[in-house]
């Protein structure tokens, strides 16, 4: 991997205020994680490109024969939404999952703490409790 960048923040400000919103599980399991394929922080596609990379990734997880669980990452401040995964993978190939999906970082949930990782170097910060950021659907 290459060296991290300590010229720039590792995780922008948004990414510790995430909610979600999921329709599913009622029970969640104890460990996963959360991937996208949607443009990442910085980039803009259009939702034409967006919806074919979320696709994409989707195929590529029943490749994997993991069974995903549709969650929406969304900031309350701005409306941003960005679909992605809930998924039973290690973090170490889900780090590889997002780097192969052009992904910036993706989140890991262990118990109830909700840590984000940078896909390029795996650099974590903790960003606090996934229920208290799940919305009921």
């Amino acid at each position: 991997m290459p060296p991290p960048d300590d010229t720039q923040p590792p995780f922008p400000p948004a990414y510790f205020e995430v909610r979600f919103r999921a329709t599913g599980p009622a029970a969640w399991p104890a460990r996963f994680v959360i991937v996208t394929a949607w443009a990442t922080t910085g980039e803009r596609w259009t939702d034409a490109e967006n919806r074919a990379a979320d696709a994409s990734l989707l195929a590529r997880l029943r490749e994997l024969g993991i069974v995903p669980v549709r969650v929406t990452g969304y900031a309350a401040a701005t409306g941003h939404t960005e679909p992605g995964w809930a998924i039973d993978l290690d973090v170490a190939a889900a780090l590889r999952l997002g780097c192969e999906f052009r992904q910036h970082a993706i989140y890991a949930v262990d118990g109830d703490a909700l840590r984000v990782l940078r896909c390029a170097d795996a650099r974590e910060a903790t960003v606090g409790s996934f229920r208290e950021r799940l919305d009921a659907s």
